[in-house]
């Protein structure tokens, strides 16, 4: 199997996990970043969750390796001899391993603020305010990513416009919303949507590039 069939198969699998491991962490009583409960409430909630995320979060890796080749893959496709394309691959590369090492950090803020919930309730206030406006600023780096790809993929006409298009809006709102980022501190996000509308347009939209990789 080559490497850029490697990547489809890579960034299908990682959208089809994510959606999985979301649902087990909803299923599990995690409180979400932008949900705007109270503080007491998300103290309680992350209590109880404290030993259910533990599973789900065992696959944490897992999408990390496969954004990671899925992201190489594309490297490789759009790597074409000197020109804009190449920088522009590049940008999306950088973006796409500095979402993989913030979310890292995110994930395991979640442990800790569900630690603190259970033996220090006083301390969670901090950690998740932490975590959330992480969680907020995250997205930026799921903007270059897909701002870097789509650039080399329109430059070297190796996706149709449609797609570029799906990119282009994705990436805004993902900018967007982590603009909002440092709001989010209190639990919530009068923006929300806009962050979950961009999260759904990058899942489709590497889905689209996978299957236009495994066709290489």
């Amino acid at each position: 199997m080559t490497i850029t069939s490697l990547a489809g198969v890579a960034g299908i699998g990682f959208v089809l996990l994510a959606i999985v491991v979301n649902v087990l962490y909803v299923r599990a009583g995690l409180p979400q970043p932008t949900s705007g409960r109270s503080l007491d409430a998300v103290t309680d909630a992350l209590a109880g969750a404290g030993r259910r995320i533990k599973a789900p979060s065992v696959f944490a890796p897992v999408t990390w390796l496969f954004t990671t080749l899925f992201a190489a893959g594309l490297l490789a496709a759009l790597w074409r001899g000197q020109g804009a394309g190449n920088a522009w691959a590049l940008v999306g590369f950088a973006g796409v391993l500095m979402q993989n090492a913030t979310f890292m950090v995110v994930e395991s803020l979640r442990f800790g603020a569900a630690e603190a919930a259970r033996h220090q309730p006083g301390s969670v206030a901090g950690l998740w305010a932490f975590g959330n406006v992480l969680f907020g600023f995250n997205q930026v780096f799921l903007a270059i990513a897909v701002l870097g790809f789509t650039a080399a993929g329109v430059s070297l006409a190796f996706i149709p416009a449609w797609h570029a298009w799906l990119g282009w809006i994705s990436a805004a709102l993902l900018f967007v919303s982590s603009m909002a980022a440092p709001y989010n501190a209190d639990h919530t996000n009068r923006i929300a949507v806009t962050g979950l509308l961009g999260w759904l347009g990058w899942a489709a939209w590497i889905v689209v590039y996978s299957i236009a990789l495994m066709g290489i």
